[in-house]
């Protein structure tokens, strides 16, 4: 009888213990992320020196490279997908063994009874499939934080994109205002003589020097604009913001996109946003919540086994057995497995949301684009020719005194905005390149590989 009582609970204890424990395929997909974590964590460890003591024009790649190598809330990803990987060991681990001692103090007097120790050894299993279900769920959301990693990505490459547009926009603006600012010295000593020569008037020069001063002072907006944004580019690098950058390269690409195809993009958007994968990655950690709350229907168990000295037949003092909970708390586990499904709705909801949210931002990008690249045309090919002809002529008119001097410096006024706008649209089709690569997915640098 007790062979094959031994024989029984062997048997329930070898199908608890295998049917409890995580899946090899679970183990194997933990094992593969942690390895991508680590190779990508170990990859982007940045090096202390200066990334550009050798650089002499700094380029678009080069910023996104070294931003992405250097800025701490990448890392900060990364150590927050570690995190989350860390709690499938956790969730699959088996609750610790207990042990227990006891004793009858009164069998230490009695002339009758051995002394009396009891030892006990116990483990407790959840139902079979619960720890795997756990172990989901922790994977689950370990994806979604990979894909956080991702999503990161995305953020910075296109913010350092965007500020590298903007450092050329205030670089090429100060070169433009210098040039314009030379031009207006020469037309202010020309009022100057003209006026000691008695052919111009005093208000010749007043107003020439008007505009000196107004450019002087458009100057030292300028390079303000231009140190404050270095000094956001070497925060995002983690530099010390005042420490000095390479001049951006002349050339700023902003080549046409007009063949877009805006339902492709969609499409393309909807398989690789990391934000959109994460929210799949939520949605089935939250079904696999629902599967452990209906399984809280079904007991644990617990097995025992000891060796009792207060039984005086030998034969009896070993023994083994199984406890069980009763799980009789329907209300608590029907409001959890209530619970657990309006979480899974919510997440599943979320999910549409967001879907609308990228089809919407995909078409955004590329009407803003496309409307960027409008503008750019129109100051390209009509409006800055245009008032470099009007300068031109007003140059030559008042050469020959045909035209006043008021009417040439509001011509070179006016060359001077066109040419502003000029650079400005060309920086704006750039940042709107930025946005369309972010909103599809894409880390590639603006104007190097462009959507």
């Amino acid at each position: 009888m007790f062979g094959w009582t031994a024989r029984v609970c062997a048997a329930a204890t070898a199908l608890v213990v295998c049917a409890g424990c995580a899946a090899p395929a679970q183990h194997a997909r933990y094992r593969a992320q942690r390895e991508v974590a680590r190779a990508e964590s170990s990859a982007a460890t940045a090096e202390e020196r200066d990334p550009f003591v050798r650089t002499e024009a700094l380029s678009r790649r080069a910023l996104v490279a070294s931003v992405l190598e250097r800025n701490p809330g990448l890392e900060a990803a990364r150590a927050s997908w570690q995190a989350a990987l860390a709690r499938y060991p956790q969730e699959i681990a088996l609750q610790d063994p207990s042990f227990g001692y006891g004793t009858r103090p009164r069998s230490f007097s009695s002339d009758e009874v051995d002394p009396a120790h009891d030892f006990e050894l116990s483990q407790a299993f959840p139902f079979p499939g619960k720890l795997g279900l756990r172990g989901e769920m922790a994977l689950a959301s370990a994806d979604a934080a990979g894909e956080g990693v991702a999503a990161e990505r995305l953020r910075l490459a296109a913010l350092a994109s965007t500020l590298f547009d903007e450092y050329w926009l205030a670089t090429r603006a100060l070169e433009t205002n210098a040039q314009h600012q030379a031009l207006l010295d020469e037309l202010y000593e020309v009022a100057l003589s003209r006026y000691a020569a008695g052919n111009g008037s005093r208000q010749d020069v007043l107003a020439a020097e008007t505009e000196r001063t107004m450019l002087l002072h458009t100057g030292i907006e300028l390079a303000a604009d231009r140190r404050i944004i270095s000094e956001r580019i070497n925060t995002l690098l983690h530099r010390a913001p005042s420490e000095p950058l390479p001049a951006p390269e002349d050339a700023l690409d902003a080549s046409p996109a007009h063949d877009l195809d805006v339902a492709a993009l969609a499409e393309q958007a909807l398989s690789r946003r990391p934000d959109l994968r994460a929210r799949a990655a939520q949605i089935r950690a939250r079904e696999a919540a629902v599967a452990l709350a209906e399984r809280e229907f079904l007991p644990d168990f617990r097995l025992r086994g000891g060796y009792e000295g207060s039984w005086q037949e030998t034969p009896l003092k070993p023994f083994i057995g199984v406890e069980l909970n009763l799980p009789i708390q329907l209300e608590r586990r029907r409001a959890a497995l209530d619970e657990a499904n309006a979480l899974l709705a919510r997440e599943r909801s979320r999910s549409r949301s967001l879907e609308d949210r990228v089809r919407f931002e995909v078409t955004a990008a590329v009407e803003r684009l496309r409307e960027a690249q409008h503008l750019l045309e129109l100051t390209r090919e009509r409006l800055l020719p245009a008032t470099q002809d009007r300068a031109a002529s007003a140059r030559a008119a008042f050469e020959t005194g045909q035209a006043s001097f008021l009417e040439l410096v509001d011509a070179e006024r006016a060359l001077r905005s066109a040419e502003f706008g000029e650079r400005e649209a060309q920086a704006a089709v750039s940042r709107r390149h930025a946005e369309l690569a972010r909103a599809v997915g894409e880390t590639v640098a603006v104007g190097e590989g462009q959507p």
